[in-house]
């Protein structure tokens, strides 16, 4: 019995190794948004669960550079995952692939890789980065998220916000603001993950979209934390 057991888990990793080699690029990346997510909402002053419940969409761009970093530069790039339904009201969708741009964040994180995560908060700031290059602060408002019991002391900051945003380095995860970068939808990412050519719009608003297998960490664990948008806005349309 303990001989069948070692060689069940020893052919579990193997297939685990030979499913990995099989994924490109976009869709490791992919995976890797749903691990930070997971390790993101399991520290102890995290996203503060209201703002998780207001928000539209979640956008994750894991392990971000200063290497990378220039005027221009396109330093990060990871996924967007919102609600479905006409007014963001049901479970999470499918994610779609974003590339984050800009200069201004590599003098705030140094040079230890960062992990991202943005919460869109309404239709305004949603449509924005849906259709097209948006720059942060300027096209959509955007500012460094609340954490845990110190949501209420910022709560100006965040009902005004169409964006917060959030980083973590060196194990500290902390609000931080990203204004003067731009994100926009990265289709040629998307495209490497659904194995066919595909819009960022077509995938949030297209109703018959599947998860990838790729992105369903990523979803189950929103799912799990955030089943239903608990926005006032949501709940009186």
């Amino acid at each position: 019995m303990k001989r069948f057991m070692v060689t069940a888990a020893c052919l579990t990793l193997v297939a685990g190794a030979v499913y990995a080699d099989k994924l490109n690029k976009e869709q490791k990346r992919l995976e890797e948004c749903g691990v930070v997510m997971q390790e993101i909402l399991n520290v102890p002053d995290n996203i503060p669960h209201d703002l998780l419940n207001k928000a539209e969409c979640v956008i994750v761009i894991p392990s971000v550079r200063k290497a990378a970093f220039g005027i221009g530069a396109e330093y990060g790039r990871g996924a967007m995952v919102c609600r479905t339904g006409e007014h963001f009201r049901g479970a999470w969708g499918a994610p779609a692939m974003y590339a984050l741009e800009g200069a201004s964040v590599g003098f705030q994180i140094g040079g230890e890789a960062t992990d991202l995560v943005l919460l869109v908060m309404n239709d305004s700031g949603m449509n924005s980065i849906l259709s097209s290059k948006v720059k942060l602060g300027g096209d959509a408002s955007v500012a460094a998220g609340p954490l845990g019991r110190d949501a209420s002391a910022d709560t100006d900051a965040w009902m005004k916000a169409e964006i917060l945003s959030y980083s973590r380095s060196r194990g500290v995860f902390a609000g931080i603001s990203l204004e003067g970068s731009t994100i926009r939808p990265d289709d040629d990412a998307s495209a490497d993950v659904y194995g066919h050519p595909i819009r960022a719009s077509e995938i949030v608003r297209g109703e018959h979209t599947g998860v990838p297998e790729t992105g369903r960490h990523l979803v189950n664990v929103l799912e799990k934390h955030s089943p239903v948008n608990e926005s006032e806005h949501a709940s009186n349309r």
